[in-house]
Order: structure tokens, then C-alpha cells, then sequence
């Protein structure tokens, strides 16, 4: 996959407009469906009804999702492959009118759980495909995903695997999945991320109810949200006293939590919120930046709202911060 930026905006020409940013989206789900479609009939596969459903646009369960996007991940398991993972979400990026992305990435699924690509190759996948976008116009970075459900312990084995040797493009620390594990018991792990140098966020909210929002602030100590649309109003109120960024993803909440209706997100943004836009997984739930923008104008918000959103996900992007 190649590209380059002339004549598809990456980013923008009026100095007071701030850059459009992809505040959260993964590796894993951000695959081009062409290029899946091909390795997987390169490799005899046959992508999961579930996968071929969210393509079409029709809602399955969360275990359908997770199956869809394990089905992908299985596919990076060279430095090509992580590569060009990296420029599909470049290309969705730029095409959208964005200017860079915050990309969540599981390294220790990928080569200690499944074993199916060396560390090294991962990194070196991840290098190739953030200087390709670089060139194109794009900045990029990396954070680092656990598996909330899996515990502190696996979190204590995701750094022992990616400490040494840690990137530069590595700039924060994350935990995903099922929210069945309590935050403060994962204090310990975001705080030996913190002290290697990585900032710290959390998937909360999302499939778990609204307190753990409040607990990954208070007790877990993380920097910025993911999701955290079951915030009920006293903890929109704290999160905004604390000035915690919270990524929301319109699309893929409709399909993955589709009992939180109405979207909270002109709530959160009245509350004082630091709210700002992302795709999540759009190579499973098609999405970009544009058809997120949309959803929220769909939500009632203004030119004034949106470009709030649009300057939050500029102001607080790691991909933008040194």
C-alpha cells in the first residue's frame, strides 16, 4: 500500500483551524478489509460470518466482535504485515482529513500468547509503517494495550516484555478487554509503566458500569479514558474538575453498547468534559473520522461543539507530544 499526501489534506492549511486527530484507534482493528480478505485467502481462511456482518453493517454480539477481531490479528505475523496494518490506518486517517493518530497495539498477544511474530519484528513493522505515514504528512505514535480481564499479573508480563529495548514511538500504556478486574489492582502495574516513562490510560466504561471510570481515575491513577460513556453525572463532574481527556467513539459504542442510548457525549461535553473523537476498530466496525464527526453533529452538536472536539484531540494527543 502506498500513498502520498498531495491532494488529500494532511493536515490543514489555516494556521487557526488545530489538526483534525484520530485520538484512539488499535492495530488489530484497524485492518484494511481488502488486504484481510487476500491473506486470508492466501492462507486458506475464510473470515468469520461475524466479521463479514460488522463489514455489512449489522450488529452482533461482543463475543462476535472479539471473534472478528481476533480473526484479524491473526494475520500480523511478519514485520510486512504489522507494516502495512500501520498504513491502513494511515490511509483511513488521511483520507478522513486527519493529521495523525494515537494507535493502540497488543504486542504481548501477538508474540507471547499466540507466537506468531518475534518482538523485534513487531517493533521493526511499527517503525517502517509510522516513517511511511510521517512522509505522507502524518504523526503517529503508540500505546501499549493489556488485557484488563487476564489481571495485574499479565500487566507486570506486558512490561517485562516490552521494557527493555522500549521504543521511542512507545509513548503510553493501556488496558483493554472485559472490565472484571478492579483498577486499583492494577495501580501497581500503571505505576511501574509510569516510572519506565509511559503515560497511562484505561478502556473504562465501556462494557463495565460507570464506577469504574471513577475508580480508574481515583484509584487507578490513569491519565485519560477510554470510552467512559456510563459515567453517571458526579463522575463527568470529577473528570472534568481533573482535566481527564476521554476518547469517545461514536460508531463502534452504537454497535458495542447499544443499551447506552442516547449517546452521552452532549452530556459530557456540558459537563466540562475534555471529550474527543476516535474509530476504535474501524477495520471490523467501518468507520473514519469523518463518519465520527458526523455521528456527533447527528447528536445535536454545533460548528462551536465540534470544533471543541476537534481542539480537544489536538490538545491532548500523544502522537503531538514530545
Amino acid at each position: 500500500m502506498k500513498k502520498t499526501a498531495s491532494g488529500e489534506g494532511a493536515g490543514v492549511s489555516d494556521p487557526s483551524v488545530p489538526p483534525l486527530v484520530d485520538r484512539h484507534t488499535h492495530l488489530e482493528g484497524g485492518l484494511d478489509p481488502d488486504w484481510v480478505r487476500i491473506q486470508a485467502e492466501h492462507r486458506g481462511l475464510k473470515p468469520p460470518g461475524s466479521l463479514e456482518a460488522l463489514w455489512s453493517g449489522q450488529a452482533v454480539p461482543f463475543a462476535g466482535f472479539i471473534e472478528a477481531f481476533l480473526f484479524g490479528a491473526a494475520l500480523l505475523d511478519s514485520r510486512a504485515a504489522v507494516h502495512e496494518a500501520v498504513l491502513a490506518v494511515g490511509q483511513r486517517t488521511l483520507k478522513a482529513g486527519g493529521s495523525g493518530f494515537d494507535l493502540w497495539a497488543s504486542p504481548h498477544f501477538l508474540v507471547v500468547h499466540r507466537q506468531q511474530i518475534q518482538l523485534e519484528a513487531f517493533w521493526r513493522g511499527l517503525e517502517d509503517g509510522l516513517a511511511e505515514i510521517r512522509a505522507w504528512g502524518l504523526c503517529g505514535c503508540v500505546v501499549l494495550d493489556a488485557v484488563n480481564h487476564l489481571g495485574p499479573q499479565h500487566g507486570q508480563e506486558v512490561l517485562d516484555l516490552v521494557l527493555p529495548g522500549l521504543p521511542a514511538f512507545v509513548k503510553g500504556f493501556s488496558t483493554g478487554g472485559l472490565e472484571r478486574c478492579p483498577f486499583r489492582d492494577w495501580a501497581p502495574v500503571f505505576d511501574r509503566a509510569r516510572a519506565a516513562g509511559l503515560r497511562i490510560a484505561a478502556h473504562a466504561g465501556e462494557n463495565g458500569p460507570g464506577m469504574n471510570v471513577r475508580e480508574a481515575v481515583l484509584e487507578g491513577g490513569v491519565a485519560r479514558l477510554i470510552h467512559g460513556i456510563r459515567a453517571d453525572a458526579a463522575t463527568l463532574d470529577l473528570l472534568a474538575e481533573r482535566c481527564i481527556p476521554v476518547d469517545v467513539c461514536p460508531t463502534s459504542n452504537h454497535a458495542l453498547a447499544p443499551d447506552v442510548a442516547p449517546h452521552p457525549l452532549p452530556r459530557m461535553l456540558a459537563a466540562g468534559v475534555r471529550c474527543a473523537l476516535g474509530t476504535d476498530d474501524p477495520g471490523v466496525i467501518p468507520c473514519d473520522l469523518r463518519t465520527e464527526i458526523a455521528a456527533a453533529r447527528g447528536m445535536g452538536l454545533d460548528d462551536r461543539a465540534l470544533a471543541r472536539l476537534r481542539q480537544n484531540g489536538t490538545d491532548d494527543a500523544w502522537c503531538l507530544q514530545d
